[in-house]
């Protein structure tokens, strides 16, 4: 078992991602036009957007997330009407995780460009590209991976969250009320078009 370590580009959020590797979690790259816009919008493209502007991303149950320092500067967007949550930290600006909505459907993503070598190395090699469609770069020999076979390796976790109440541990929602520890903010049209320009 290795510990994934995160940090904002300021050092100010840091955390771990407990036991990470490929048979607890999903490592993909996203290339659709939402995880290229995130960066954009934040300020952040040279740090997250990699091979053929994709995001790299781990996808792993909720509880296996722990912060040392920082949670209080967490923020949320919606970047559409979608309930996918963008976190990032208020501090640098600094995008960190993907989440549902509320904890109601548990799921962590995190953004690996925020992750140490040694973490990133204990996950192996990436499942697939989703999204290539949308990527602005060259994807010749990138492997493409459908949305669907994401969905049934994330329904498996999903099932194990819920019925163990790990759901109720994931660090970014109210234990209660399974809402987001820091309100949100949701894009008008015109700034989500901005970013498609």
């Amino acid at each position: 078992m290795t510990d994934m370590t995160f940090s904002c580009a300021c050092g100010t959020v840091t955390g771990t991602i407990a036991d990470v590797g490929p048979s607890h979690g999903d490592y993909v790259y996203c290339h659709c036009t939402d995880c290229q816009a995130v960066p954009k919008l934040l300020g952040a493209e040279e740090r997250i957007l990699e091979q053929a502007g994709g995001t790299a991303l781990y996808q792993t149950r909720c509880a296996r997330v722990s912060f040392q320092s920082g949670k209080d500067r967490l923020a949320g967007v919606h970047m559409t009407d979608k309930p996918t949550l963008r976190w990032y930290a208020s501090c640098c600006d600094t995008p960190l995780f993907n989440t549902y909505a509320n904890g109601k459907l548990p799921y962590t993503t995190i953004l690996l460009a925020n992750c140490n070598a040694e973490g990133r190395a204990a996950l192996g090699e990436p499942r697939g590209h989703l999204h290539l469609a949308d990527a602005p770069g060259d994807t010749d020999g990138l492997k493409p991976m459908s949305m669907a076979a994401l969905l049934r390796s994330f329904f498996k976790r999903l099932v194990k969250d819920v019925f163990s109440g790990d759901r109720r541990r994931n660090p970014l929602f109210d234990p209660s009320t399974l809402q987001p520890i820091a309100t949100p903010r949701r894009l008008t049209s015109e700034e989500r078009a901005q970013l498609d320009t």
